[in-house]
């Protein structure tokens, strides 16, 4: 898959203001991503994202770190924080941010250090794909985690997304996505919306204590993970 997502952050943080993202689905019109959301500052952040930022300790993994947004506050208040993207045009621009520590890598087959925090907001849960997906990152994830390690992330329920009734066929968070921008067009690719419920059972099935530590009315959840000892 071409990295539009990337090109869009790195034209963004180039100068490059008026270029429009879109996301186009399987449920309904194409939408705009608004790049400038990658670069938001502490003060644009949701409270979600504030309480997952304060829970963090000790040393850190921000997974899927997009522009560094989340890295840069961390790293602001004294935590030592790695930003790690797939993209080599956003981990370009998250060096260029001034993220000190920047890893360009796939989660799924990085195994270089272990730390005591695993980060992935604005839905970076997503990057499993699908409920077996996520099996596998929750697999994965134990061997990056030191002794006393937690994995914190948000996700939401998007069944309001099906007016007309859950679909037959699969999980109904397993959303397809394809990303346009300046005439180009990404391959369609899983990203997944796991309800609470859904979460709490597989996590708990792969050996994990679960704590759901906000909650707000639009089904949007931040849940941090322990192993069980």
């Amino acid at each position: 898959m071409s990295d539009i997502l990337g090109q869009a952050i790195h034209n963004y943080y180039h100068g490059d203001k008026t270029s429009k993202l879109w996301i186009y689905n399987r449920y309904g019109p194409r939408e705009e991503m608004p790049v400038k959301t990658y670069f938001r500052g502490e003060d644009d952040m949701p409270d979600l994202e504030w309480c997952a930022l304060n829970r963090c300790e000790g040393t850190v993994l921000d997974i899927g770190a997009g522009a560094g947004s989340h890295s840069l506050v961390l790293q602001q208040w004294g935590t030592e924080v790695t930003a790690l993207e797939i993209s080599p045009l956003a981990a370009e621009v998250i060096t260029g941010r001034g993220v000190r520590n920047v890893l360009q890598a796939d989660i799924f087959t990085y195994a270089d250090r272990k730390f005591d925090t695993l980060l992935l907001l604005m839905n970076g849960i997503g990057l499993a794909a699908s409920l077996d997906g996520m099996r596998r990152f929750l697999r994965h994830a134990k061997t990056l985690l030191n002794d006393g390690g937690q994995l914190l992330f948000d996700s939401s329920d998007v069944s309001y997304l099906y007016a007309d009734g859950l679909p037959d066929d699969g999980y109904y968070g397993e959303i397809w996505y394809q990303y346009a921008y300046k005439g180009q067009r990404t391959d369609w690719f899983s990203w997944l919306y796991v309800d609470e419920q859904t979460m709490l059972k597989i996590a708990a099935e792969e050996g994990w204590n679960t704590e759901v530590i906000f909650e707000d009315e639009y089904g949007q959840y931040l849940t941090r993970l322990t192993l069980n000892s």
